[in-house]
């Protein structure tokens, strides 16, 4: 499961984001794009380019191990025909169209206007001192492996020190 503090490092990194309907990036996003962010972090998928709308909405959640309703603690989202936000496992409220682009705070999860609900519960034993967070670039590459080295089985055994006895058999 993931940890808090990464997620809101994330999220922190978004804020003032603008909304960009359709948008998948750290460019523009809209409700959807952000809730998709969320919860594709917390169920640890790539955080970029699995997005849902409001319309998949439900059964993508379902596929993320979410569950309907909502939970006090637990990663909770809401949405409607047309809206979606989230409310993070420490209270936070997130989303993206409530009067601009991207931002933390507001109504979350449990906006009135939300007809539906799913959570994600959190586990409560996850480190909270894990290693920093990276930071979520889109166009990030992974290091290249090492080089392999030689392989033992193939390495000629040393020869023998020039006072040793010969060995029979040898």
């Amino acid at each position: 499961m993931f940890v808090l503090a990464t997620l809101m490092t994330l999220l922190q990194q978004a804020s003032g984001t603008p909304y960009v309907t359709g948008g998948d990036s750290l460019s523009g996003t809209d409700c959807s794009g952000l809730v998709s962010w969320v919860s594709n972090m917390a169920t640890d998928r790539p955080v970029f380019g699995d997005r849902f709308n409001t319309g998949n909405e439900e059964s993508a959640l379902l596929a993320r191990g979410f569950k309907f309703g909502t939970a006090p603690g637990a990663l909770v989202v809401g949405w409607n025909g047309g809206h979606t936000a989230a409310t993070l496992p420490d209270g936070t409220p997130v989303s993206s169209g409530e009067g601009g682009g991207v931002r933390i705070g507001g109504g979350g999860a449990y906006q009135p206007q939300f007809t539906h609900h799913m959570y994600l519960t959190v586990d409560p034993e996850a480190p909270e001192d894990a290693p920093p967070p990276p930071r979520f670039l889109v166009d990030a590459v992974a290091p290249a492996p090492p080089p392999p080295g030689p392989d033992p089985a193939e390495a000629a055994p040393p020869p023998p020190p020039p006072d040793a006895a010969p060995v029979e058999g040898m």
